[in-house]
C-alpha cells in the first residue's frame, strides 16, 4: 500500500482512471457496441490494472528493501532488476 502522500495520490489517480474506463466499457456494452472497440477497451483496462499493480509492487519493494540503511548497490541493482522483470511481464 502506498504510504507517502505523493504515492497515494498517484495510485488513486490511476484507480480513478481505471474506474472511468470501466464505466465507459459498461456504457458501450449497454449500447450494443461492436466487438472491436469493446475488446480494445478491455485490453486498455487490463493494461491500466497491470500498470497499477506494477507501480504498487515497485513502491512495496522500495519500501521494504530499498530504504534499509545497510542496502548495498548490488542489492539495489537486484531490486531494480526484479522491478524491470515484473514490469516486462505485466505489459
Amino acid at each position: 500500500m502506498p504510504h507517502t502522500p505523493a504515492d497515494k495520490k498517484k495510485a488513486l489517480t490511476r484507480l480513478r482512471r481505471i474506474r472511468g474506463q470501466c464505466d465507459a466499457l459498461e456504457k458501450a456494452l449497454e449500447a450494443g457496441a461492436d466487438c472491436g472497440p469493446v475488446l480494445q477497451q478491455l485490453a486498455a483496462i487490463r493494461g491500466a490494472v497491470n500498470g497499477l499493480m506494477s507501480e504498487v509492487m515497485g513502491m512495496y519493494l522500495h519500501e521494504e528493501f530499498g530504504s534499509a540503511p545497510q542496502i548495498s548497490s548490488a542489492q539495489q541493482t537486484s531490486i531494480d532488476n526484479i522491478l524491470s522483470l515484473i514490469r516486462t511481464y505485466l505489459k
